[in-house]
């Protein structure tokens, strides 16, 4: 054993990264709690409003003139949170074929696709701003609610999406095998126990 391979120098060598990786780990799961208050009181709110709204059409032949609005207005951040969780648990669409037969730059090849994505969904959140000031001119006919509302949230759910994969990127890193560094150890292994 090497006094670069000691467990107390590699103990204190991976306390920085350990300290990333638990700060990653707590924001990502403050971001996947606020998504699931968010989707599930937009989903109840929206399922009571519209219950009622057909109840009071069979009952009394008459509406609620706001429950269109209001559900047309929480419909957007009940999309937007749910497109962040599918983010938090991998569950996207995704080619992996490529990847899968990359061998030992697939590490780098996933951190470097994250890291675009990551340019990508800031670069979206910037271009979101404009919206949100256009649309706040706007008001729904009813509420008189701003427009901003409803489009804010694609400017927060753009940053979400790329703090989440910022919060990921430690997982991408751990879970592929740098086979360009382990190589050479297990062939140093093999030697050994012959």
């Amino acid at each position: 054993m090497s006094f670069s391979q000691s467990p107390g120098l590699q103990a204190t060598h991976n306390l920085p990264s350990l300290a990333i990786t638990r700060f990653a780990g707590v924001v990502d799961h403050l971001i996947g709690m606020v998504c699931r208050g968010v989707l599930y009181v937009s989903l109840c709110a929206m399922f009571l409003i519209l219950s009622a709204n057909v109840g009071l059409r069979y009952a009394a032949g008459s509406s609620l003139a706001w429950a269109s609005e209001l559900p047309e207005l929480m419909f957007p951040w009940l999309i937007m949170a749910g497109v962040v969780l599918a983010a938090q648990h991998g569950s996207h669409i995704a080619i992996v074929i490529l990847t899968q037969r990359l061998g030992a730059w697939r590490r780098w090849v996933l951190l470097t696709g994250s890291l675009v994505v990551v340019g990508l969904y800031g670069s979206l959140a910037v271009v979101a701003w404009p919206l949100v000031e256009i649309a706040a001119d706007e008001r729904t006919p009813i509420l008189q609610v701003p427009g901003s509302v409803s489009v804010s949230c694609m400017m927060l759910g753009f940053t979400l999406l790329a703090v989440v994969t910022l919060c990921r990127l430690p997982q991408v890193w751990v879970s592929q095998p740098d086979l360009l560094l382990d190589e050479p150890t297990d062939q140093a292994n093999a030697g050994v126990q012959a």
